[in-house]
């Protein structure tokens, strides 16, 4: 099958298309793209399964590390005051996990950026094919409607006009199949009235579902970078009540992070399988859903020298009565006015009409080649196969980064926390707060002086 202009599978599409998928029961599952399939749509879960059995992992790990430390730390020798060896070693690592995070989270906004530009390309496409199947009903639509007019008023009145002579109503008769003709012909170039399938209604609800996407994940790149932010915020300052707080966060972070990117993963794959072959899907799709004949679709979505155009026919007796039309309007504007004079009205406006059919008739010539609405189907396929699927990746990878820092972080900041002297929670209270208590004991002593 022909590929669509400028588009082509990138080397992503072709490394995820190749990697092995199975189904609950471990079954070698085919990477055709097959949502409707119970076994394909069981490889998709298992994918996104990856990321719980990541995320339990994780927290398994994190929690005995904890313990460990927490059950397993040599008591301090009384009087001790100086920390413990490697301390500032684990701060820095600590510190360093975080600034890990706020690059993936620099890598997540631009991730969502590029899926939002590639979805929002996709809805362009499906906006602009849809502006050029409205057209073609509007052009076949105020044809006809012009043409029956002209039958039923102009060539009525020249029929009348023209009584007394049998071969110019003759003339006028065979003027009026021909109009009727072109009608017949005409109705049947809208292919796409009456179809249930809007694109106007797929790009509504394909920006609708980005929208809120889209949302999701700044709201969840703000979180985190508020969570890196604090958690290093309440490391310099050394304020334990900030780093537990943020611990806790840190941990909720770290669960959406993996739950993203069990989603990410799926999506991408599932994205893979349709762009590395998307014809032969849209194509049955689209005749599912529509119910129109495969030659129609297959021109409009291959649009190659090996399909030809299903409405040729009509065109070339379309036109071909157009132009009978117009010599039989020719004829009898030299016999029929110089002897009816009342003939000339209705011929000119005639003639007018004529005009402006074969105007439409030139605009639906160029509305109905195949190359606009491929140009369309090439368009949104860059949009989703390589922007979107680039944003997904880019995704990913913040959600990899995200996880393994948060994991890092969550680890560190218990030692981190055991470094902070006693004395921490009133380091920031002011010297002349009388509820500080060494002001306070300084107060006694001043008064008992008195």
């Amino acid at each position: 099958m022909g590929a669509p202009p400028g588009y082509r599978p990138s080397a992503w599409v072709h490394l995820l298309h190749q990697l092995p998928r199975a189904d609950f029961q471990l079954r070698p599952v085919p990477s055709g793209f097959a949502p409707q399939e119970q076994e394909y749509q069981q490889a998709l879960l298992l994918v996104a399964a990856l990321a719980g059995l990541g995320l339990g992992l994780s927290l398994i790990f994190i929690a005995v590390y904890l313990i460990r430390f927490c059950c397993c730390r040599p008591p301090e020798p009384p009087g001790a005051k100086s920390p413990p060896p490697g301390g500032g070693c684990i701060t820095w690592s600590c510190i360093a996990a975080l600034l890990v995070g706020c690059a993936g989270i620099g890598i997540g906004f631009y991730g969502n950026s590029e899926t939002s530009d590639g979805v929002s390309q996709l809805s362009s496409a499906l906006l602009h094919a849809n502006h050029t199947l409205s057209a073609i009903d509007h052009l076949v639509l105020e044809t006809v409607e012009r043409l029956g007019e002209a039958v039923r008023t102009e060539l009525t009145s020249l029929e009348e006009v023209l009584a007394q002579r049998t071969e110019l109503v003759a003339a006028a008769r065979g003027a009026r199949r021909q109009a009727e003709a072109v009608t017949q012909q005409l109705q049947g170039l809208a292919f796409w009235r009456g179809v249930p399938l809007s694109p106007l209604q797929v790009a509504e609800d394909v920006s609708f579902v980005e929208e809120y996407r889209w949302l999701a994940y700044v709201l969840l790149l703000l979180l985190e970078l508020l969570v890196c932010l604090f958690t290093l915020l309440g490391l310099a300052k050394q304020s334990k009540w900030l780093v537990i707080v943020m611990a806790v966060m840190s941990l909720l972070v770290l669960v959406l992070s993996w739950g993203s990117m069990g989603l990410e993963a799926a999506t991408a794959v599932g994205l893979s399988d349709f762009c590395s072959s998307p014809d032969t899907y849209i194509l049955n799709l689209t005749e599912e859903e529509t119910g129109l004949d495969s030659d129609i679709l297959n021109y409009y979505f291959l649009c190659n020298q090996a399909v030809s155009n299903p409405f040729q026919q009509r065109l070339t007796l379309s036109q071909r009565a157009l132009a009978n039309i117009h010599s039989q309007l020719q004829g009898l504007e030299r016999e029929a006015v110089p002897h009816f004079p009342d003939a000339q009205k209705p011929l000119l406006s005639l003639e007018e009409t004529l005009n402006v059919t074969e105007g439409n008739f030139h605009q639906l010539v160029a509305l109905l080649h195949c190359r606009g609405l491929h140009k369309d189907y090439g368009a949104a396929l860059r949009g989703l196969c390589e922007d979107a699927l680039e944003g997904l990746l880019l995704l990913l990878l913040f959600s990899l980064l995200s996880a393994g820092a948060l994991a890092t972080a969550l680890c560190s900041l218990p030692r981190a926390w055991a470094l902070f002297p006693p004395s921490d929670d009133y380091d920031d209270t002011d010297d002349d707060d009388p509820f500080n208590p060494q002001e306070s004991k300084r107060f006694v002593q001043w008064q008992s002086s008195i």
